[in-house]
């Protein structure tokens, strides 16, 4: 299996010159197939080499490469809320939207049962299958040109991080926000209209006894979440702020004073 165009006998796409021009930078062939080798195709196969060990490998560089240019990027901002960021920019959902950037799916090898059961387009497939060409590509480059391809590929969502950050958990956001900022309690409000097969719920999110947010969804937990959404950008929006602590604490002196 060393030649890059033939990697597959028939559960990927037999030529991945697309796939290594998306990339952005080339990788050995027998890497590239390591890679692409998910643990079903290895089983089936008599337990040939597949990417766990080097979607391990691609997983801390990632780390490493994400936290660097969060550090830098936003000098201002706590320890927690750079690990927010990091955990959202690095989570399996935003990874598995990388890999379908890509089209990684149609490339990577899977053993029948997993192919017939959707794995190209599993999340998880798709986030380690990711990891696993970071991993590739820094045995085959080192760091500064892992470097290139991971800031390149995760740009969108290294740009949109702060929304991002924040979105990985709504209602603790909120929460924060509302310690922060000194305004309580903090309580949410929940109807459910509907059959129980087709149950819509509609939340509120009420901050010091105004209501700055709400949200509907098919569960209690995802109005929650909506209506913490919209309530940490009303308050984001009202205190000219983001949830960084220090510029918290500044907005409410000068709104304080202004007041």
């Amino acid at each position: 299996m060393s030649d890059k165009k033939h990697i597959d006998p028939g559960a990927a796409c037999s030529d991945v010159d697309t796939l290594v021009k998306a990339w952005g930078i080339d990788i050995d062939p027998e890497m590239l197939v390591l890679a692409l080798t998910h643990r079903s195709f290895s089983h089936e196969m008599g337990y040939v080499p597949h990417n766990e060990r080097l979607e391990f490998l691609g997983d801390a560089i990632l780390q490493l490469i994400v936290t660097e240019k969060l550090y830098r990027r936003y000098p201002d901002h706590s320890e927690g809320h750079l690990a927010k960021m990091r955990a959202a920019t690095v989570s399996q959902p935003a990874l598995a939207s990388v890999g379908r950037d890509l089209d990684l799916g149609n490339y990577i090898l899977l053993g029948r049962g997993e192919h017939l059961t959707g794995g190209k387009n599993k999340d998880s497939i798709l986030c380690d299958t990711v990891e696993a060409l970071i991993g590739a590509t820094y045995l085959c480059h080192g760091l500064e040109p892992t470097r290139s391809v991971v800031e390149r590929l995760l740009a969108n969502l290294l740009d949109n991080v702060l929304t991002r950050g924040a979105g990985i958990d709504w209602k603790t956001s909120l929460q924060e926000i509302a310690a922060q900022l000194h305004l309580s309690p903090l309580t949410y409000e929940v109807t459910g209209v509907g059959p129980d097969h087709a149950r819509q719920f509609h939340a509120k999110a009420t901050v010091a006894g105004k209501i700055w947010g709400q949200g509907t969804g098919t569960s209690k937990k995802n109005a929650e979440r909506e209506a913490a959404h919209q309530a940490v950008l009303a308050l984001q929006e009202e205190y000219k702020t983001t949830a960084n602590t220090a510029q918290l604490n500044a907005d409410i002196v000068c709104k304080n004073t202004s007041d």
